[in-house]
């Protein structure tokens, strides 16, 4: 089933390339809530659509496409640019801001600015050709057709019209084209003026990255790329369309002055010449009220054809008719990209990928592209992608990188940097832009470790039976003499010195009702390797008695405890002495007993 794009499809050719994207495309839609969408682009129905369920609410777009090859190769020196790759000066500026600020603050996501011109150009033909002023902010609202069912998704309105100036349905707003509850969570402010305004374009390009790279996605992974394009709008045909341009765009672009960028033609409704998106306000330059359209001139206000009819405003094939846009000869063949000679992809050396939690891995994945004869292939983009159930990360944060290939044809991984969860994860090395089989790399993360533990006191610990000990138990962990910073550490009450199960009698800690515990587990030392056990309490067994630490990593002490039998009391002394008499008192003699 070939899909349909508007009376610019029929007019050109469009490259196997993007036909195998077509069919790629249809299997990456099957994610959930991804719903292929009937080739009118409609998404009719009688109950409300949820909001948010697609930024724009499936609303309808421009299925104009671009010559992905030029018939006529630009000068070397420059000379005249082909039109279509002409983007508005403000809004090329927003779309690179915006791929800038997101390769800092999301690194792992990869969103290339191409992909919002793309979609910028699909939605609103670049903010209907740059009409923006100075700021970046549209100079009409950009509103599309009310979402009420009728060939659209049904979204009842969510703004109370504050956005859209509907309050009885939501409209999709803006040169990016959020539905005001999409934006209500993925508003951001592009150009820093403390607003989030979805017809500022510096604004709603930050917000549709960040709508891209939702769900953890990285877009250098091409079902990623397309799972993100088709949130944007649920069809299949929508996310053919972007790829086109997206393609398009990687290959060149230049600035053209604002408000003087090609203007859309076809929409995917189809159903009137109108556009479907208009500048709303009050009338000046031929515009109406809510309830009216803004019909663009069709031929004169497109640069670059000089507003002859029959090439559909593209330079290079003279505007005749009968070719589709192609020379009549077929061209010369272009020579592959370096990409295309790339028949596989080889390991250059990689190093075991082992560390500790928190360190960084001496190994480094190095692969190399060859091409049929075994000859490295240079300028060649790989993709390394940490994949599992990690917090590994390569430098920066980032969990899927690009490099180019070296003259050699080899890319080195950037140093991995160990997080805090132990266990095995994959590092995927994969040539970006071709099906070729990857490379998967096995890593591992363990634990951190002690290699030394010791006292920080030598003061004999005793205590008297039915007693606390009057200090604690402080130590040091290190690891190659350096201290061992957040190693998991067990204190255990032994039996003896060869029996290491847990006494039942003599010192103990207390756990949180006051009950006695001769076990502590999932202790970790401070950022210094220290670790300070809590207070030690005494029964009323006298003895010695041992406390064994052992951090992960084997570092083992024993310290011993000395609890002292209880203090006797002491009876008051006996006296010999006859007690004194009080002189004149009569002196009473014993009796003598018979």
């Amino acid at each position: 089933m070939a899909p349909v794009f508007g009376r610019r499809l029929r007019r050109g050719a469009v490259t196997s390339a993007v036909a195998a994207a077509a069919v790629a495309a249809l299997a990456a839609s099957q994610a959930p809530g991804v719903t292929d969408v009937p080739r009118d682009g409609s998404t009719a129905g009688a109950a409300d659509t949820p909001p948010g369920d697609s930024a724009t609410g499936d609303s309808p777009y421009y299925t104009d496409l671009p010559r992905l090859k030029s018939p006529n190769p630009l000068p070397p020196n420059g000379g005249d640019k082909e039109a279509e790759a002409g983007v508005p000066a403000t809004v090329l500026d927003a779309y690179k801001k915006a791929g800038a600020t997101l390769a800092d603050t999301k690194p792992g996501c990869n969103v290339p600015w191409q992909l919002l011109a793309a979609i910028g150009k699909v939605e609103s033909g670049h903010a209907w050709g740059g009409r923006v002023d100075a700021n970046g902010t549209t100079l009409k609202s950009i509103t599309g057709p009310p979402l009420n069912g009728d060939g659209f998704a049904k979204i009842t309105d969510t703004d109370r019209g504050v956005l859209d100036g509907d309050t009885t349905h939501d409209r999709a707003v803006g040169p990016m084209q959020f539905i005001p509850s999409t934006w209500a969570t993925s508003g951001q402010d592009g150009n820093n003026d403390g607003k989030k305004d979805p017809n500022n374009v510096y604004d709603a390009a930050l917000a549709a990255g960040h709508y891209l790279c939702a769900n953890d996605r990285d877009l250098a992974d091409e079902d990623d790329l397309h799972k993100a394009i088709l949130s944007y709008n649920r069809s299949t045909e929508y996310l053919n369309t972007v790829l086109s341009w997206l393609e398009y765009y990687r290959k060149g672009t230049h600035v053209v002055p604002d408000g003087k960028g090609v203007l859309p033609d076809d929409r995917s409704d189809d159903r009137t010449r109108n556009p479907i998106l208009r500048p709303v306000g009050p009338g000046g330059d031929g515009n109406r009220d809510m309830t009216g359209t803004y019909e663009p001139p069709r031929t004169n206000d497109k640069p670059g054809n000089g507003g002859n009819p029959g090439n559909g405003g593209h330079p290079g094939n003279g505007g005749n008719p009968g070719n589709g846009g192609n020379p009549g000869n077929g061209g010369d063949k272009p020579a592959p990209t370096p990409t295309e000679q790339v028949a596989r992809l080889q390991d250059a050396g990689t190093g075991t990928l082992a560390a500790t939690a928190g360190d960084a891995f001496a190994g480094r994945v190095q692969v190399r592209t060859a091409s049929k004869s075994g000859s490295g292939v240079a300028k060649v983009k790989v993709k390394f992608r940490v994949v599992g159930d990690t917090d590994t990360r390569f430098e920066g944060g980032a969990r899927s990188v690009i490099v180019t290939t070296n003259a050699a044809g080899r890319a080195t991984a950037p140093v991995l940097k160990a997080g805090e969860k132990t266990g095995q994860f994959t590092v995927r090395a994969t040539v970006v832009g071709r099906k070729l089989t990857g490379l998967d790399y096995a890593a591992k993360v363990t634990a951190r470790q002690a290699d030394a533990l010791v006292r920080t006191s030598a003061e004999p610990l005793v205590c008297e039976a039915g007693k606390e000990f009057a200090g604690q138990v402080e130590l040091k962990a290190t690891y190659k003499g350096r201290a061992a910073a957040g190693v998991a550490t067990t204190a255990t009450l032994v039996t003896s010195a060869t029996d290491a199960s847990a006494n039942d009698k003599g010192p103990y800690f207390k756990d949180a009702n006051g009950k006695p515990l001769r076990v502590l587990r999932g202790l970790t030392t401070d950022a210094n390797g220290l670790l300070k056990l809590p207070k030690l309490y005494a029964d009323d067994a006298a003895g010695t008695y041992l406390l064994r630490v052992v951090t992960a990593g084997g570092a083992t002490v024993t310290v011993e405890l000395k609890v002292t039998a209880p203090t006797t009391p002491t009876d008051p002394p006996t006296s010999t002495t006859p007690p004194a008499t009080t002189p004149g008192a009569p002196t009473t003699a014993a009796t003598p007993t018979a």
